[in-house]
């Protein structure tokens, strides 16, 4: 097979931040359907526990990092939930999706700057909770969004399900992926989100003749190929190696990022490489940042809102060809205990909670501390896949 073309985006150009950040602090909000909470609610619970994970005060922390979409938890809103007043460095470019990768990138150069020395992450969503008012979720967000709005929805190319469904029966048609190559990656996910305690589908099994005996939504995905919707939240806190090292967590540094970027942007339909991401970009640049090859990876996790984008992401990312991806999840490669790729170890936005990818990082981190309800063995080397359609970002976490 011909390699895939590059000529359809590119890697931005990074600055070396290997080993300068560390992350200190992770926490969860409850991961649940329809809990009647607020956003800032359900972030302030996730915080608070982040802060008791490295054993810090509300007042350690003077950076602030998050995605500016409603309600989410910026400086005023921390201020009100801890009843604090001091200055924070503040920054728009974190959160989840690809954020939740770029985050550390954003404040190692801060914390090489001096502008803070303790920086939180953090996002959030209570979409359960408002899909009853036909508000908020990817759906509402997708449907304000220019290029989709006046070129895709009017041909009927929306919402979500039916635009990655014709990105999975373009990579059917080019590739051979079948439909149980699918279930692979849905069943993986139930597996790790049935032994991960926090998970919204924890008591839901799904063994793969249950994935075939769903009847099919938008062909080829049944329910169980697409992210859940539901309320939670997460945080990570960051500081310098040095710092870190410090401080009572096991120590979790940085050793690479990368971030990748579609010429086509948001108007998905158009990009040339129509069954790629940029993790073709964003994986590589990564990877050469923190000095390993994609062998070198004990743990992964990715961005999964379709099965279909685990499988992409995965060849993207050079952990097999491209379109041999199908092939190399089929079995166990997936699952936590194959000694092959492990891959969101804690069910993912497909099982675990649909928080948009801050969860992702949690888990990696937990896995380097060797702390998770799915333990991969001795992990060393940890890696996020974000991913939001234009662009693509991943994070290469190193046990210390």
């Amino acid at each position: 097979m011909a390699a895939p073309a590059t000529d359809w985006g590119w890697a931005t150009d990074f600055e070396d931040v290997r080993g300068e950040v560390a992350i200190c602090g992770i926490g969860e909000a409850d991961h649940s359907k329809a809990s009647g909470r607020t956003t800032k609610e359900i972030v302030g619970q996730a915080v608070e526990r982040a802060l008791a994970d490295a054993g810090l005060e509300p007042t350690d922390v003077d950076g602030l990092m998050y995605i500016p979409l409603p309600e989410q938890f910026d400086v005023a809103a921390f201020h009100e939930h801890f009843g604090t007043s001091h200055d924070m460095w503040e920054s728009r470019a974190g959160g989840g999706m690809r954020w939740a990768a770029t985050a550390p990138y954003e404040a190692a150069r801060a914390l090489r700057d001096g502008a803070a020395h303790t920086i939180l992450n953090t996002f959030g969503v209570a979409w359960a909770t408002q899909r009853s008012q036909m508000v908020a979720g990817p759906g509402e967000s997708h449907a304000h969004e220019g290029f989709k709005q006046n070129l895709e929805i009017p041909f009927g190319w929306f919402p979500q399900p039916v635009y990655f469904a014709t990105v999975a029966r373009r990579h059917m048609h080019e590739f051979g992926t079948t439909q149980e190559q699918l279930g692979a990656v849905a069943t993986a996910c139930r597996r790790h989100a049935n032994l991960t305690p926090g998970a919204v589908m924890h008591d839901r099994p799904l063994t793969m003749e249950q994935y075939l005996a769903s009847p099919p939504i938008v062909a080829p995905f049944r329910k169980e190929d697409c992210c859940l919707i539901s309320d939670g939240g997460a945080a990570y806190l960051m500081t310098t190696t040095d710092r870190a090292r410090d401080l009572r967590t096991p120590l979790v540094e940085v050793a690479g990022v990368g971030l990748g970027n579609s010429v086509t942007g948001t108007h998905w339909a158009e990009q040339p490489a129509f069954t790629s991401t940029p993790q073709v970009f964003a994986a590589p640049a990564a990877f050469r940042m923190a000095g390993i090859a994609p062998s070198d990876v004990d743990v992964y996790t990715c961005y999964d809102p379709f099965t279909i984008h685990t499988i992409m992401q995965i060849e993207d990312s050079g952990f097999c060809d491209k379109g041999a991806g199908g092939a190399f999840v089929a079995g166990d490669t997936l699952h936590f205990d194959s000694g092959k790729l492990p891959t969101n170890t804690h069910g993912g936005l497909l099982s675990h909670a649909y928080v948009l990818g801050i969860a992702h990082v949690v888990e990696v981190v937990r896995q380097l501390r060797g702390e998770a309800a799915a333990q991969v063995p001795d992990a060393t080397f940890g890696v996020y896949g974000g991913y939001t359609g234009p662009q693509a970002a991943t994070l290469v976490l190193r046990r210390g």
